[in-house]
């Protein structure tokens, strides 16, 4: 198992630490596993110049899998657009192909007084956002800023082809196929021609798939539901633009954005993993940031693109009974609890696996 560590900026080399030890420990017990490092986001641009090195973009494409820290930081907001460190991201979904991201928002039991929502609402949450990655607005053409000061206009292009959305669909169906058979398709039909095209094929591959049970929802009746009842939903599938705003309302529903990881994954399987959170330069280097969704999205690694839900399990159970322990990070603690740091709570998992 190949995979490329790449860690970034801001919290991602100290979250990424202890994932590695926990990779470490899989390893000391006869797991065959290869690791390689490379700067990717700010940091490559500090030494390379260019947030995406193309060395970089080697290791990301000759791996079996991407760990991914995070990037971007506010030193790097002056830089121009094509070097800043965000486009690293952009690019390694486009040159991998990454056009399937899968993001789960779980509430642990130990942490539903966490959430900002009352506990009845959001006990036993456990939703998967399927999103489209790489195509939408995001990445449509033309796009730019014309005129001059005073008459100035910023355009940017929403499209999608029919392979593109069909190809999303299948992940949505198969992943409900996986999971409770509930898939809910997010579009914005009544004013977006380009959701309507979403909409239609969604209808016409659903007898391919007739033990899931299709759904449609308003991307505004979705923000508004998934606060008001979020246990409605299994799986979620929907746009690139949609899918980044609702994946992290979601996120939110959990109790803390450091919890979460995703996956982002290509036509065969392989796959860039990486917690949902960013850099959070503000806690850079205090030794306090959650490593948990890091090492979540380790566990969905081993789950998606290696085959092996078993050490996923694994992860996943070390990681409740670490929280079941009573060890919180300051982003899940509630008033008068104790926190821990990083090192701390990647420790205990250790122990747990």
């Amino acid at each position: 198992m190949k995979i490329a560590l790449l860690a970034g900026d801001g919290i991602g080399p100290e979250i990424l630490r202890e994932a590695v030890r926990v990779l470490e420990v899989l390893r000391g017990e006869g797991l065959k596993v290869e690791t390689e490092e490379a700067p990717i986001g700010g940091a490559a641009y500090d030494v390379a110049g260019d947030p995406l090195p193309a060395a970089t973009l080697a290791l990301a494409k000759a791996a079996d899998a991407v760990l991914f820290g995070a990037v971007g930081g506010p030193k790097y907001d002056a830089l121009p657009r094509d070097k800043r460190p965000e486009k690293a991201i952009l690019g390694l979904r486009k040159e991998c192909d990454f056009f399937a991201n899968l993001r789960p928002a779980t509430v642990f039991p130990e942490l539903a007084g966490a959430s900002t929502l009352k506990p009845e609402v959001v006990s036993g949450l456990d939703i998967m956002i399927v999103r489209e990655l790489t195509g939408d607005i995001y990445f449509g053409e033309p796009r730019g800023i014309t005129g001059e000061k005073g008459s100035r206009m910023g355009f940017n292009t929403m499209r999608y082809t029919e392979a593109e959305i069909r190809r999303i669909l299948h992940i949505g169906f198969r992943t409900a196929r996986q999971r409770g058979k509930r898939l809910c398709s997010v579009d914005k039909m009544n004013v977006l021609e380009t959701t309507q095209l979403w909409r239609d094929i969604a209808d016409e591959m659903a007898p391919e798939y007739p033990d899931v049970s299709l759904s449609h929802m308003l991307v505004d009746n979705c923000a508004m539901q998934l606060v008001r009842n979020p246990r409605q939903f299994d799986v979620v599938v929907t746009g690139n633009i949609f899918g980044d705003i609702l994946s992290d309302e979601a996120s939110m529903l959990t109790g803390s954005i450091g919890m979460l990881p995703s996956a982002s994954l290509d036509a065969d399987g392989k796959g860039l993993y990486e917690p949902i959170h960013g850099s959070a330069p503000d806690i850079t280097g205090k030794g306090i940031a959650n490593p948990l969704a890091q090492i979540l999205s380790l566990a969905m690694m081993f789950k998606y693109t290696f085959g092996r839900a078993d050490i996923a399990a694994r992860i996943e159970g070390a990681v409740r009974k670490a929280l079941a322990s009573g060890l919180r990070t300051a982003d899940i603690a509630v008033a008068g609890e104790k926190t821990c740091s990083t090192a701390d709570m990647g420790a205990a998992v250790i122990k747990a696996l």
